[in-house]
């Protein structure tokens, strides 16, 4: 069997930055296993998988598809980045024709188009509530040590505990963090966590662009060490900021060592649509 695979490179305009996710192309069923199989053998955070509905649909015509993905030792609900490199084989490698593409997947129905050099997605908004230190405190130190939090939020639908550090602190602070990620897994007692944002306030003295937020994020519950730019997250960090800085459009950078970059602007409808620029940056076949 012969499937075809693409590299993608999201959330960033160059070559090797951003976040990679390998996107698979399915005109038919795969076998069930087999997917985690692509993925574990693929070893990046995340592999997309699109499928055809039905067999008259084609990647070059249809407009709707099918869209799973998956970790190395799992399947998740939501990707952003991933949905992102998807909608990029589509728009840039097959060429499709319609100005705007619905995935169908287990976060319900998601939609991206093309505007400019960006891809536009649109994504579910996940609220988050305030989150008892005591609770989770074993979980914050191992991540920040004794750095200074000066927020610390829970998302349900999410399944992330979003933790913002003093105001006080620079982007250069939280970029050399020396995050144990391996060590979260253990350190988190309650069961109900399945990522961890840390997040800083943007700053105007910095000698950057004027981004809104910074961010880190660690998902080793799904084999994910650190996860270079992460689009669900941000749907998590667009609605904690937005009503923080009271602004509804923002510019996030995410600052791993690849580091990328998104766009967002909240709907009315609790939706975010986050953008991105993307870069292809393998195409090939797996053979099986």
């Amino acid at each position: 069997m012969r499937v075809a695979v693409f590299i993608v490179d999201a959330f960033t305009a160059e070559p090797f930055g951003g976040n990679p996710a390998a996107v698979c192309l399915l005109h038919g069923e795969l076998d069930e296993d087999m997917h985690q199989k692509i993925a574990t053998e693929m070893n990046l955070s995340e592999t997309a998988f699109i499928r055809t509905l039905d067999t008259k649909d084609d990647f070059t015509k249809s407009s709707c598809f099918g869209l799973r993905w998956f970790t190395p030792t799992n399947e998740v609900p939501l990707c952003g980045h991933a949905t992102l490199a998807a909608a990029a084989v589509l728009f840039n490698i097959q060429e499709n024709m319609n100005s705007a593409l619905t995935f169908v997947t287990l976060s319900g129905e998601l939609k991206a188009k093309q505007e400019k050099d960006h891809i536009v997605l649109d994504l579910p908004l996940y609220s988050t509530y305030p989150q008892e230190f005591q609770e989770v405190e074993e979980l914050v130190k191992t991540a920040v040590g004794d750095m200074v939090v000066q927020d610390l939020r829970y998302s349900p639908d999410a399944k992330k505990l979003l933790v913002r550090l003093s105001d006080t602190y620079e982007r250069s602070v939280l970029e050399k963090l020396k995050v144990n990620a391996q060590d979260l897994v253990p350190a988190e007692k309650t069961g109900k966590v399945k990522g961890l944002i840390l997040t800083l306030k943007g700053s105007l003295s910095e000698k950057h662009k004027n981004y809104d937020f910074y961010s880190r994020y660690f998902a080793p519950w799904n084999g994910v060490l650190e996860d270079p730019v992460t689009g669900s997250a941000h749907a998590v960090l667009g609605s904690y900021w937005s009503q923080h800085l009271g602004k509804s459009e923002m510019l996030a950078f995410q600052c791993s060592p690849r580091g990328g970059e998104m766009k967002m602007s909240l709907q009315g409808d609790g939706r975010i649509d986050i953008a991105g620029q993307v870069v292809i940056v393998l195409t090939g076949n797996l053979t099986f």
